[in-house]
């Protein structure tokens, strides 16, 4: 009995120690290291991870065998040598066998909403183009949006690598697939994206705690937000808040379940001409909903046909019915209306569409010189015109919302940091939008955010391109003052810091939307930059870029650097302002006087001092450019 017990004893005792093996044997990595992935070729790779302290990590590839331990804490690390572009190839880790890896070159993108506007949403230019394309050497890791404001992150909280598909490529960001595409094209490696953008975010969030130790206003913002209960109240308090609005609106709404039916008497409604907003329409600012109906005749020939409703975009949210059958929803104001009418709803003869808008802030409407129209197999209906309207309820401002991913240091804690062991070629950067407010600011704050950046990747020199920001809003006819042209000359001066590159956009922008569709040319932009800075293509077409003044008599000469073939306009060149001592600028006449010199004067101002380019938000006639076409950088020589 007393062996017999000894030797259960010992059996219970090794598979104890057998199961401890088995969990230590299980060793956690980062979402980035899976299957796959593609590494950056040219360059030693690290590896890491989680595991038992002291475990040993092994790791097998291309035939040969890397090892190390994790230290007390569990954690592991290890770096491989550099290898060429080429794959798939296995990849095991202790038992872990990742597959299909492809080594290339890895970008990492990201900004606000223009980087992270997905292909999804451009395909008014882009369908046929995109729409059966197949690239397995094309891939993207899309970090899902997290913000931390107590500490950096150690990994991110899901993703996984998509190469481009039918399906996938609707989910890649716009800017970043065409960028990658053109780098397959041009050198034939895999190109992999690591997409980090989050629409509306400001650069501040993107810096980590130590990089924003200039700005006192926002580390004392971090310190507020590192307290959880804090956040987490003004969380509740704030949802809760904007529920009750909706909620209050849709009781005292006459038109719920009323106005969208199909066969409804309008004749007493008032009329109201769209596109257009309502505080230009005589209605004034209103908060709340308002109704719109329109008939509209259908040919025989489309009765029953399935067809597209095209919205634009509206001001700040809507449900639209056709013939009191509901087609689609949208919550907020940016995103283009396209919405599927099932077969069998359009009928011969007279139809009808609804739409129940609800504007929070006042200014609601219609966007201006965006397609509002049914498009059929046989042809298209118009919808722009007349509109009848009636008020369905009216409420104070919607609540304000904190938007606690815009904090500083919450982006960079929760989406940056958990990728900074991962190698890449460079950063790809298009935002500004939302630090317009304080473009002064923003002189300091982005090359602060490259610098630390470049730091956390513990490496100078990797290239950093971005784009300047597009034309935006109504163009202006007299010399004025301008954020957002302030804030482009804080992204020109930031070309003084080596080794990056400026993508000129000054000509791709939409005056009615701060989401223009075109993000092809603002890749293939950004992407004569990085042929510049990053693969050491001299030859790569660039923007011509401002370089020296000289004042002489009556006129300023200026010098610009990235010519190209010349500089060209085949009509009078515009978009020139001139002043005096007294800092008061008017129009300017401007004259080529060779490949890379213009004379800039006006009879207004007798002695000059400085010069703008394209300063306002929109300079529309601004038309400076090389004789490849790419429109020269605006700029103040003050």
């Amino acid at each position: 009995l007393f062996i017999s017990f000894s030797i259960r004893k010992l059996l219970v005792l090794a598979l104890i120690q057998f199961c401890i093996l088995n969990i230590n044997a299980e060793i956690k990595l980062p979402r980035l290291i899976s299957n796959g992935m593609i590494l950056q070729r040219d360059k030693p790779l690290t590896l890491w991870g989680w595991a038992s302290a002291g475990e040993t990590i092994s790791v097998t590839f291309q035939e040969k065998n890397f090892r190390t331990k994790a230290d007390k804490k569990g954690n592991w690390k290890i770096t491989l040598p550099s290898y060429p572009a080429g794959g798939p190839y296995l990849m095991t880790i202790n038992k872990t066998e990742l597959q299909d890896i492809l080594i290339g070159d890895v970008w990492l993108s990201s900004g606000q909403s223009n980087m992270e506007l997905p292909i999804s949403r451009t395909l008014d230019l882009y369908k046929k183009e995109v729409e059966n394309t197949v690239n397995p050497n094309i891939r993207l890791f899309r970090v899902p949006m997290k913000y931390s404001f107590k500490q950096e992150e150690n990994d991110l909280q899901g993703g996984e690598w998509k190469s481009v598909t039918p399906d996938n490529i609707l989910d890649f960001s716009a800017v970043s697939y065409f960028f990658a595409k053109e780098i397959y094209d041009k050198y034939n490696v895999p190109v992999g994206i690591i997409s980090t953008a989050i629409g509306g975010s400001p650069a501040e969030a993107w810096l980590s705690e130590d990089a924003l130790r200039n700005y006192p206003n926002h580390l004392a913002t971090l310190s507020l937000t590192a307290n959880d209960a804090s956040v987490d109240s003004v969380r509740q308090t704030e949802s809760a808040q904007a529920k009750q609005w909706q909620s209050q609106l849709s009781i005292n709404d006459k038109g719920i379940s009323l106005w969208n039916k199909d066969h409804l008497d309008i004749s007493e409604w008032p009329s109201i001409s769209l596109p257009g907003y309502w505080s230009d329409k005589g209605l004034g600012f209103i908060n709340g909903s308002i109704w719109l109906r329109k008939e509209f005749e259908v040919d025989p020939s489309i009765a029953g046909q399935a067809a597209i409703l095209r919205l634009g975009c509206i001001v700040d949210s809507d449900s639209a019915f056709v013939n009191g059958v509901f087609v689609g929803t949208t919550s907020y104001q940016y995103p283009p209306r396209i919405y599927n009418i099932p077969a069998g709803i359009l009928r011969k003869g007279t139809n009808n569409i609804t739409v129940r808008t609800v504007s929070n802030g006042g200014r609601g409407g219609f966007v201006e010189e965006k397609p509002y129209k049914i498009i059929t197999d046989k042809g298209e209906i118009d919808l722009t015109g007349d509109w009848k309207y009636q008020r369905g309820a009216q409420a104070g401002p919607s609540p304000s919302q904190t938007f606690f991913q815009y904090k500083p240091a919450g982006l960079y804690n929760g989406m940056i940091a958990p990728v900074k062991n991962f190698a890449i070629k460079g950063f790809l950067w298009y935002q500004g939008e939302s630090n317009t407010g304080n473009p002064k600011e923003y002189k300091t704050l982005f090359p602060d955010l490259i610098s630390n950046w470049r730091s956390k990747w513990s490496d100078e020199k990797i290239p950093f391109i971005y784009a300047q920001l597009p034309n935006f809003m109504k163009a202006v006819k007299t010399p004025a003052e301008s954020n957002w042209a302030q804030l482009r000359e804080a992204q020109r001066h930031t070309l003084t810091i080596p080794e990056t590159g400026m993508a000129v956009t000054i000509n791709l922008g939409e005056w009615n939307d701060i989401h223009p569709l075109n993000k092809k040319d603002v890749a293939r932009r950004l992407f004569f930059e990085a042929q510049h800075i990053a693969y050491n293509d001299s030859s790569a077409i660039r923007s011509p870029q401002y370089q020296s003044m000289e004042i002489q008599e009556n006129s300023i000469v200026l010098t610009f650097s990235s010519p190209g073939k010349g500089l060209y306009t085949n009509i009078d060149l515009k978009g020139f302002t001139i002043a005096g001592s007294d800092k008061k600028y008017v129009w300017a006449k401007a004259s080529f006087l060779a490949d890379n010199k213009v004379r800039i004067w006006s009879e207004q101002v007798a002695n000059p001092v400085s010069v703008r380019y394209a300063w306002a938000d929109n300079p529309d006639d601004a038309n400076l450019k090389n004789k490849e076409g790419l429109p020269a950088a605006p700029f103040t020589t003050e």
